[in-house]
């Protein structure tokens, strides 16, 4: 099978993107996306997504972890899957789409940065000190003093593997709570490594480090792919809503590749 693939990334999280509006990949399998991704022997990226028709929405997000599983909700991936449709021709003053975690909502600020609508928040959970939330995936918030000092693929990989989260697995966030911003790493379950930027582990992170008044909030947010922002209206403690993922969206490159 040939594919027609485009590249992109947003803060350095790439991802592979295939039109399947006609359905010409619909026999994809969980094999042919690991190769896709594999960084030795196929494209390379820490995902890939479809982008497929869906009656009553602007398109249907399907995302794969690199792995080749079925994904959850992908924060970045749902802003770089905005910039393709636009790039297509979808051009919309406001999207909607639909994910695997509900409705979707997407624009584009005058300096270009998408700004993504992620799914309300009503439950933050404490884990031995650090805290565990969903905001479209599963993360685990661990906030720290030095996090461009620490060995995040080790810490990280113990905690997605403790009892408590092996089954299912989860993403594990280290954050360094600044005056101005916040510095987030996170290890990606599916990846199984450090990725330089995970929009989901972002939004969890900014939500965890929201001022302690209710109200709104805006957190600007660097990783090791670029910088972020995270705006959200604080109901209290474990309930957020009106949440916002904002950040650059880009095209690397495109091309045509052979799959058995």
């Amino acid at each position: 099978m040939k594919i027609t693939f485009y590249k992109y990334q947003g803060t350095g999280n790439d991802f592979i993107i295939l039109d399947n509006r006609k359905k010409e990949y619909d026999s994809l399998t969980g094999e042919h996306v690991a190769f896709l991704c594999h960084r030795r022997f196929g494209i390379g990226a820490d995902g890939l997504m479809l982008l497929n028709l869906k009656e009553g929405y602007d398109f249907e997000m399907i995302y794969y972890n690199s792995d080749g599983a079925i994904g959850s909700m992908c924060g970045n991936g749902g802003r770089c899957l905005v910039k393709f449709a636009k790039d297509c021709g979808l051009e919309r003053g406001s999207y909607k789409f639909i994910a695997t975690d509900g409705e979707h909502e997407a624009s584009f600020d005058e300096a270009g940065w998408v700004q993504l609508k992620m799914k309300d928040v009503n439950e933050v959970n404490n884990y031995e000190g650090d805290r565990v939330l969903d905001t479209g995936s599963p993360h685990y918030i661990k906030l720290v003093s030095n996090v461009m000092e620490m060995d995040v693929f080790t810490e990280g990989k113990n905690i997605r593997n403790n009892n408590t989260f092996v089954e299912k697995g989860i993403n594990v966030n280290f954050v360094e709570a600044g005056e101005k911003k916040i510095i987030v790493r996170t290890y990606e379950r599916g990846v199984e490594d450090e990725t330089y930027s995970c929009g989901t582990g972002v939004t969890a992170s900014a939500l965890v480090c929201a001022h302690n008044n209710p109200g709104f909030n805006h957190i600007d947010v660097a990783t090791p792919g670029g910088n972020l922002a995270v705006e959200f209206d604080k109901k209290d403690s474990d309930h957020f809503e009106n949440i916002w993922l904002c950040g650059p969206a880009t095209f690397v490159f495109s091309g045509e590749i052979e799959v058995k």
